[in-house]
């Protein structure tokens, strides 16, 4: 299966840093050895939290903590996972909770060991696409979407105060999306030593785009705007310079102070968005 990859994002007016990391690659199929394995494709995206440059370090932190062990994992399929196996899901989403689960431990260990450092964390969400397959995994409320026959469909549950207060039908969604305790997260990376791991499995089809984004999109973009970009453009990039381009027309100015942090993993499978020089 053929994956059309972007990235693309921005840190927005008000902060000299960008707190959003990226990372994605490719695991060729090969027939050479004696155990013939497919091809993959793993995107992960962190959102930093604890501002004064903490949580750019969180956020780099995570992402290449999972990127280290997943690759590792490829090298050597044996790799132990980290915390409980959950059996009604594939060993690609067990891989990603492990992943996930060593770069909670790599965060806190830092924030409890510099004082520069204390505070810091970070949300995540991690994505793996195998055979038609594919793996989420996630922590906190960065986002992954899938777009098929132009129906949008979160594949994420969002861990944070307002969310949650939606899900108990203590708070509609229009409350929920002026409330001021929007910022507010009920889990995240590096807060505790461990760290519960949401994970799910969907299958993929030809023409399926999936997107991982963190809340600087999602706090400017309605899930209708965000699938109508991804319906219409013709590729990868295009549909990551959309979304950013169509946030910062949106709320820019009259909301400046939000920050605009784009990871796209949009696919005909996968696309995701890092910020241009």
């Amino acid at each position: 299966m053929k994956i059309d990859y972007a990235e693309f994002s921005s840190r927005g007016p008000v902060r000299d840093n960008n707190e959003d990391y990226l990372a994605y690659f490719q695991v060729e199929a090969t027939n050479e050895t004696e155990e013939a394995r497919p091809g993959c494709a793993v995107a992960i995206l962190a959102d930093g939290v604890g501002g004064h440059g903490r949580g750019e370090v969180a956020s780099r932190m995570a992402v290449e903590t999972v990127l280290e062990h997943c690759r590792e994992a490829e090298a050597n399929p044996g790799l132990p996972l980290l915390g409980e196996r959950v059996e009604s899901v594939s060993a690609a989403a067990n891989r990603l909770a492990s992943a996930i689960r060593a770069a909670n431990d790599s965060v806190y260990r830092a924030a409890q060991q510099g004082a520069g450092h204390r505070g810091m964390g970070a949300t995540i969400v991690a994505a793996k696409c195998t055979d038609h397959h594919l793996s989420v995994a996630h922590v906190g409320d960065s986002r992954i979407y899938r777009l098929r026959a132009d129906r949008l469909e979160q594949l994420t549950h969002d861990h944070s105060f307002v969310a949650e207060q939606v899900r108990e039908g203590k708070m509609t969604q229009a409350e929920a999306d002026s409330s001021t305790m929007q910022n507010v997260l009920v889990r995240a990376l590096g807060v505790d030593p461990t760290v519960d791991v949401d994970i799910s499995e969907v299958p993929l089809v030809e023409g399926d785009i999936v997107l991982l984004c963190s809340d600087g999109l999602t706090r400017e973009l309605s899930d209708a705007q965000i699938a109508a970009v991804l319906g219409d453009c013709r590729d990868a990039n295009a549909a990551a310079y959309e979304l950013v381009e169509l946030a910062h027309d949106d709320h820019w100015l009259s909301r400046s102070d939000t920050r605009l942090q784009v990871l796209r993993s949009v696919l005909e499978f996968l696309q995701r968005n890092n910020p241009p020089d």
